[in-house]
């Protein structure tokens, strides 16, 4: 994504893994040539709008339920997908407008000014010879 700040591309990657994992964990796959013989797939796609916002989206062939964060235990080992693209993006949805299709989406926003941080840090002199008498 040119011109895209690095952590925005980061984030991005992050939702879109999380939207691929659900989708092959709880979606179908869509049929790819309409006659319910096409190949397994998901569908993904990306877009930058003029304001330098990033949505990704993944469209599978849908699940038995719909796609809504979880409540996972402290020792479960998933549930946490939604919930971390709602942390990261500045929106999500779904939409199921065409049969047998549901599109997960998320918009994340772009990098402010104030979001590229730089600090100097000032190490204090060590007094390396002090140090190494006093271990003699």
């Amino acid at each position: 994504m040119s011109g895209v700040p690095d952590g925005v591309v980061d984030d991005a990657v992050l939702v879109l893994s999380e939207l691929l994992s659900n989708a092959c964990r709880h979606g179908r796959p869509l049929c790819g040539d309409g006659t319910g013989t096409g190949s397994d797939e998901v569908r993904m796609a990306w877009r930058l709008d003029e304001f330098g916002r990033v949505t990704v989206e993944v469209t599978d062939g849908g699940g038995p339920t719909r796609p809504l964060p979880a409540t996972p235990s402290v020792t479960a080992r998933g549930g946490r997908g939604l919930n971390i693209i709602r942390a990261v993006a500045q929106d999500w949805g779904v939409r199921d407008e065409m049969p047998g299709e549901v599109t997960v989406w998320a918009t994340l926003p772009p990098a402010a000014p104030s979001d590229v941080m730089s600090t100097r840090v000032v190490v204090p002199a060590l007094d390396i010879a002090g140090l190494l008498e006093d271990l003699a």
